[in-house]
């Protein structure tokens, strides 16, 4: 199980600061994965929304014509 912390601050500039600079330290591969945690998460909460079988990023294709 991860360990959760919890970084105090006194305002929400210097709280976007230290997400800024957390998000920098991280490798792109633990990127990925926060960010398939986080839509699991959503997932969980949001059930009613079309799921592609939980995997990867959804991609959108619109076809358009030109004249």
């Amino acid at each position: 199980m991860k360990r959760i912390w919890v970084k105090r601050v006194k305002s929400s500039k210097s709280a976007e600061g230290f997400d800024h600079e957390y998000c920098l330290s991280m490798t792109p591969a633990e990127r990925l994965e926060m960010m398939q945690i986080l839509r699991e998460m959503f997932d969980k909460i949001k059930p009613c929304r079309i799921n592609e079988g939980g995997k990867g990023l959804r991609r959108f294709v619109k076809i358009i014509q030109q004249t």
